[in-house]
């Protein structure tokens, strides 16, 4: 196929999915907000008194915590403008007497709501880091409690495999160009100003209201970028700092999502080694070669026989992505497997239980879409010719036959309005831990590396030859945790970068 053609092929299939709503959107420059609460008319917001109340969230509930909703500015440059309300808990410190702070978390995402991961993530902190800091979670603005972004087009990702020609990837062009209509449409103002910044911004007005000096804060995956943005943002009021598998702030988010293509490719074959041992159960294969082509036999099987439910959709768009989110944890080793049966059955013929499946993947990446998509393409403009896509797709076919067909793929970003401020640049000497996984699926681990060097006053763990995404994990890494704890505890980083292994433990036999 001559390429000018496949071109027009995108060029007119984008047209025809753009011209269904269109949204009158000025751009306008933002000054940058450093020291917020000293600026007019900010005082109020840091000033406020949460009124504290049953979660109504069982695992919140369980864990002892409280919940409130303060007020935030929706755009910061116009803080008598509209507000914008922000879900926070609160698991108040063991040991009152000893309370040095609160420690912010995030879990990452972007669009993966916070409130509840202080519970999830209080097991793995020491006894001491619990005296001394009331944990606070966080649904960030946009997400979840916090004036959710609701799209009108209700996809369950934005992120899509382009499938295996141009057909495919005019249709992923199509849909990309109808989701950002459909997430900007209802709400313009609050889609656009749910970004990094802003979130960052939120963070600076949380340690206002609960009267701290200065922000402690844990946070994975994007949550390292979030966290990263903030320390350059406020230098003064950064204290200890936790980045968890961790972005390179010059990748986010194009470079990070094509960092994913090999890193997934990797984890493929080491899951199939896994499932090979395991052929009397699954009967995949014996050998993690014959585990790979069924897998890419699945995929191909799925093209021809697409199954469609309720917006969910089993195809080659999406089987790739349902991997993808299974990949991140060995411990999810089984529970991949037995989806990628389900999967497998369905696409050659058979039954299909479309709500186990939904289930199975939700449960692992419990990610919101307009969330998603409002962060990111509200952070950084994309390119916005779809032809500029396609060459680096075809091009990462041959080493990365499963994922580099997602890992290069168009989004909505490409039909997004453009940032209302431009994006931050990290390079400060603010103290922080950054944790780095060497087959980490998602954050690739030369990006960690390059926060590292962002963040001169930082230290680098690295975790050993371990195919996960997020390091600090009860019984994953006695030293990782040993690292993170002593530092939040009290203040004292490891002397120098230092690599830790992992527990033998923790990985399926």
């Amino acid at each position: 196929m001559r390429a000018g053609w496949a071109r027009r092929l995108v060029f007119g299939v984008t047209l025809l999915a753009s011209a269904t709503v269109t949204v009158p959107v000025a751009t306008r420059t933002m000054p940058a907000i450093a020291n917020a609460d000293e600026q007019s008319g900010l005082d109020r917001f840091y000033h406020q008194t949460p009124a504290w109340q049953p979660c109504n969230d069982q695992l919140l509930d369980q864990a002892g915590a409280q919940c409130a909703n303060v007020q935030v500015p929706l755009d910061y440059s116009r803080p008598d403008g509209r507000t914008i309300n922000l879900a926070i808990s609160r698991i108040a410190a063991t040991d009152p007497d000893h309370r040095r702070g609160i420690l912010l978390t995030n879990p990452g995402g972007p669009g993966a709501s916070g409130l509840h991961y202080t519970a999830m993530v209080q097991p793995t902190m020491s006894p001491q880091v619990r005296a001394e800091y009331d944990l606070i979670g966080m649904d960030p603005r946009g997400i979840g409690r916090s004036d959710k972004v609701n799209c009108a087009l209700p996809v369950p990702t934005m992120l899509f495999s382009a499938g295996f020609d141009v057909f495919g990837y005019a249709r992923d062009t199509a849909l990309a160009a109808a989701l950002a209509t459909g997430c900007i449409a209802p709400d313009a103002d609050k889609a656009r100003y749910d970004t990094t910044r802003n979130t960052a911004r939120d963070m600076d007005v949380i340690r206002g209201i609960f009267g701290e000096r200065k922000l402690n804060y844990y946070g994975a995956s994007y949550g390292t970028y979030l966290g990263a943005v903030y320390t350059q943002m406020f230098p003064d009021r950064s204290d200890r700092m936790v980045l968890d598998s961790a972005i390179d702030p010059d990748r986010y988010w194009i470079g990070m999502y094509q960092d994913m293509g090999p890193i997934n490719e990797y984890a493929l074959d080491d899951w199939a080694a896994w499932a090979a041992k395991h052929d009397a159960d699954y009967h995949f294969g014996a050998t993690a070669a014959d585990v790979r082509a069924f897998i890419e036999d699945m995929i191909r099987k799925a093209a021809g026989h697409p199954i469609f439910d309720d917006m969910y959709l089993v195809d080659e768009h999406t089987v790739p992505m349902m991997l993808l989110t299974l990949l991140a944890n060995p411990q999810q080793n089984a529970n991949l497997a037995t989806v990628v049966r389900m999967i497998s059955d369905g696409v050659s013929g058979g039954p299909l239980d479309m709500e186990t499946l939904k289930r199975k993947i939700t449960i692992a990446s419990p990610l919101e879409t307009g969330g998603m998509a409002s962060v990111i393409c509200g952070d950084k403009a994309a390119p916005r010719d779809p032809a500029w896509y396609y060459p680096n797709i075809e091009a990462a076919r041959a080493t990365q036959p499963v994922f580099g067909a997602f890992a290069n793929n168009i989004t909505a970003c490409a039909f997004w309005p453009d940032p209302v401020e431009p994006p931050t640049e990290v390079r400060n000497a603010v103290p922080s831990l950054i944790l780095a996984t060497i087959h980490d699926t998602r954050t690739a681990y030369q990006e960690g590396v390059a926060l590292h060097g962002d963040l001169t006053g930082s230290r680098l763990v690295t975790l050993a030859d371990t195919r996960i995404h997020g390091a600090f994990r009860k019984d994953l890494s006695p030293c990782v945790n040993d690292a993170v704890n002593t530092y939040l505890a009290d203040g004292t980083l490891p002397a120098s970068d230092i690599t830790c292994e992992p527990d033998p433990g923790f990985f399926p036999q």
